[in-house]
């Protein structure tokens, strides 16, 4: 699946995450397992990664920024508001099986001002 695919599947999901669970997770294959480092969790199976997901307390907000990689793996770099709070980044890395997700490890992390000191030899200026 290419970069494309990739991004309308995460659109669905994070669009229809709490009104419509089953749609939000038709990217995932049935024993999918999503794990998030910072917080020691891992989830397994569709059901438990669908049912905590629509009680989420927050509402957010996504924007995708980039999607790349090959055959079978992708890597995601996402921003996400909590509560229209301040954006934390994302990176998600996906490992497909055929057409949906198998495997999805989520890192996040928030934004900081970049030091004045490397200016001179940034290619662009901060986001």
């Amino acid at each position: 699946m290419d970069a494309d695919g990739i991004k309308a599947m995460l659109r669905q999901h994070f669009e229809h995450a709490r009104t419509d669970p089953d749609r939000a997770h038709a990217m995932y294959t049935e024993d999918a397992v999503l794990e998030m480092p910072q917080s020691g969790e891992r989830f397994v199976g569709i059901e438990n990664m669908r049912e905590w997901r629509a009680n989420y307390p927050a509402e957010t907000s996504f924007d995708f920024r980039e999607v790349r990689g090959r055959d079978d793996l992708r890597v995601t770099e996402i921003s996400v508001s909590y509560d229209d709070g301040p954006k934390a980044f994302g990176l998600a890395i996906h490992e497909l099986r055929g057409d949906r997700i198998a495997r999805e490890t989520i890192y996040y992390a928030e934004g900081f001002e970049p030091p004045e000191f490397r200016a001179q030899w940034r290619a662009m200026p901060p986001r």
